[in-house]
């Protein structure tokens, strides 16, 4: 990645692809296994400063409604009131707040609002590329993991199973892959 930034020094601004992107996630389930999904559509803009990546920043936005788990009632029942009740909370953002170089990529540090709630949260994040594409238009590729305590954003439903356990966990793992085109 590092040589790939240095070939383009200078400040880039790059709109996020709402149709080459999206945000994965699982959560544990009955402590066996987990439930996998994902969110679309995302929006936003990564400007990726070459020479001095802590002038860099990432701000996205991501539709709730657009959660797909592969079982439409259950996806029904994540939009409703109980868990991120979409009419209320319609998005989530992200804003960074700092990104510096480490050993694995970047860590890119903000605040991501979630039902209501700002809490602080790390993304390490991998860039990929450039590449351009058929039209002479620069494009990257941004892969970013984090996890979050789902209480945390005020996500507390949680059904108990006949030994009182709870029914998911309170862990999220999450994995952006968003692909990005230069402005």
């Amino acid at each position: 990645m590092g040589g790939a930034v240095a070939a383009y020094a200078q400040t880039t601004t790059y709109n996020i692809d709402p149709m080459h992107s999206e945000a994965d996630f699982s959560i544990l389930h009955m402590d066996l296994s987990h439930v996998h999904g994902q969110f679309s559509h995302i929006t936003g803009t990564i400007v990726l400063d070459a020479k001095d990546m802590s002038k860099s920043s990432v701000q996205a936005t991501i539709p709730i409604d657009t959660v797909d788990t592969g079982v439409s009632m259950r996806d029904k029942d994540l939009k409703g009131t109980e868990f991120f009740d979409a009419a209320k909370f319609p998005t989530m953002t992200f804003q960074s707040t700092s990104v510096t170089p480490d050993s694995d990529g970047y860590k890119v540090v903000g605040n991501l609002t979630l039902h209501g709630v700002t809490k602080p949260v790390t993304l390490q994040m991998d860039a990929l590329g450039p590449a351009i594409n058929m039209h002479g238009q620069m494009h990257r590729g941004f892969q970013a993991t984090t996890s979050i305590d789902r209480k945390d954003f005020g996500l507390k439903w949680n059904g108990l199973l006949p030994n009182g356990d709870a029914m998911i966990g309170d862990n999220v793992k999450i994995t952006l892959d968003v692909e990005a085109a230069a402005k």
